[in-house]
């Protein structure tokens, strides 16, 4: 269970900096919406993400390439709604930088999908 938690969070924080990274790098070089910009920061960092856990985090399970994502794609993918959600949300009615709120939205939702 810890060399599975460890890895967990090797590769969520890579998958969530990639995912954070990307909405910056097109909000500040494209001007881009964030909210926009979050869907395709998602899209980047489940390739990282269901890479990285398939082979480290969840690698002695025994599952299948297939049944894995579509499982896992499923459920990132529920992730993605709630991210979203939250993320309008909070880009409504706070006034804290863009990327702050995504940075706490993507951790949220992260322990939330973890317990899934």
């Amino acid at each position: 269970m810890k060399r599975q938690l460890f890895w967990f969070l090797v590769v969520g924080g890579a998958a969530a900096a990639t995912h954070l990274g990307v909405v910056m790098l097109l909000v500040e070089g494209t001007g881009m919406a964030p909210l926009l910009a979050n869907g395709l920061g998602w899209a980047v960092a489940f390739g990282v993400s269901f890479g990285g856990h398939y082979r480290l985090t969840f690698s002695g399970s025994g599952a299948a390439l297939g049944p894995a994502a579509r499982r896992f794609g499923l459920i990132s993918f529920l992730g993605f709604v709630i991210n979203q959600a939250a993320y309008a949300l909070a880009l409504r009615v706070s006034s804290q930088n863009y990327a702050l709120l995504l940075a706490a939205v993507l951790v949220g939702v992260a322990v939330l999908t973890y317990m899934v």
